[in-house]
């Protein structure tokens, strides 16, 4: 059985009414919306009316002390005193270095020169530096002839004594051997400290028993005092 609704009391008979209704609501709604004014707050008015809890709004301005300054009392100078002629006044007298009329000129070439026990002394200097070079027996001539009369006259004595099948014998390559001998002339002209590096033990010992053959030389001498002098003296030897 099916249920009849009274015509009274349905509602889809006014559905077209409630409708309009509810459109015109809402354009009056929308149209409140865009007449309503609104203003902006100022919030400057209300800054002043803000006081944080528990802070003073104008705290006090403090300054910093100045700090005190002790006082210094005025030095007064002693006021001089008046001191009669008939007094005697004790005067400071000051040496003086100055030469005057009484003081007697010394010529300065009668100055004799002391040596301080301060000045460094030297031991052994080398050919090329030595003031005054060794002289080699025969050598005469200023500093300059004699230094190279005494390399020519080394050089004229190596090859005089040595031993040239020598290095032939030793098995070497061919070609050009050095050898480089050290020596030193000491204070007296006497040959010492006699050292040679070559390329083998023998040529070392050969080129040894030359330079102890040289003849005793008149030592060198630095600043007019006899020294040692260290030489040097490079050949070459060739080997078939």
């Amino acid at each position: 059985m099916q249920v009849k609704k009274h015509p009274k009391f349905n509602l889809e008979n006014y559905s077209k009414i409630f409708t309009q209704l509810g459109l015109v609501l809402a354009l009056f709604v929308a149209y409140v919306a865009i007449e309503q004014k609104t203003f902006d707050r100022n919030f400057n008015e209300f800054a002043d009316a803000i006081i944080i809890d528990g802070l003073d709004p104008d705290p006090p301005i403090t300054k910093r002390p100045e700090p005190k300054v002790p006082k210094q009392k005025p030095i007064i100078p002693d006021e001089p005193k008046v001191v009669d002629d008939e007094d005697d006044v004790i005067e400071t007298i000051v040496d003086t270095t100055e030469a005057d009329e009484t003081t007697e000129i010394v010529d300065i070439d009668d100055i004799n020169e002391v040596d301080e026990p301060g000045d460094p002394i030297v031991e052994d200097v080398p050919f090329l530096l030595i003031e005054d070079v060794p002289v080699f027996p025969g050598c005469t001539g200023d500093n300059e002839a004699l230094k190279a009369c005494f390399n020519k006259k080394m050089q004229k004595h190596f090859v005089k004594k040595f031993d040239t099948d020598l290095p032939n014998e030793l098995g070497l390559s061919s070609g050009k051997k050095k050898l480089i001998m050290l020596f030193k002339i000491d204070k007296t002209g006497e040959i010492i400290d006699v050292r040679v590096k070559a390329p083998h033990p023998k040529l070392e010992k050969e080129a040894k028993r030359i330079i102890n053959l040289l003849p005793k030389m008149k030592p060198g001498k630095q600043r007019g005092k006899p020294v040692g002098v260290k030489y040097t003296l490079p050949m070459r030897v060739d080997v078939e």
